[in-house]
Parts: structure tokens; sequence; C-alpha cells
């Protein structure tokens, strides 16, 4: 018997591509804060409504949301020993 090991989908380019939509993720919500008052009486819409918060971050946030998946989706690339049985 040959001592074969096991075959895991997710390795460790996967990790990186993950942390890597992670992190876009995290400056996409991180973009996305801020724009409140203490004074409830004072509007301040440029603040609140910055293309920064309504344009920028959500495709940010889409954008890691599709770099994780893609992470979990890859197909990592067989080598020559693991094609040979």
């Amino acid at each position: 018997m040959e001592n074969k090991k096991p075959l895991f989908a997710f390795r460790p380019e996967n990790y990186r591509i993950l942390l890597i939509g992670l992190a876009i993720n995290v400056v996409g919500f991180i973009l996305m804060l801020g724009g409140g008052t203490e004074d409830p009486n004072k509007f301040d819409g440029d603040a609140l409504f910055s293309s920064t918060r309504i344009t920028v971050a959500p495709i940010l946030i889409i954008l890691g949301y599709l770099v994780i998946m893609y992470s979990i989706m890859r197909k990592p690339k067989s080598s020559s020993k693991e094609v040979e049985k």
C-alpha cells in the first residue's frame, strides 16, 4: 500500500486569496462608517451622502465578496505527483 497524502480542496493559495477578499471587505466597511453627528438638530448631508460612502464602499464590499467566492470555488492545480496513482 502506498502512503498517499489526503488531497484537500483548500490550499494555501486559497487561504491567501480568502484573506485578500476579507481585507477588501474590511476596507469597504471602514469607508462606509461615519457621517453621523452628535447634535440631533444638525444635519450634514455632505458627510452623510459622500460619494465614498454611497459608491466606493459598496463596490469594494461586493468586490471583496466576489474574491472570497473565487477563493472558495478555485480548483487547485494538480501536480504530476497527484495525478500518478
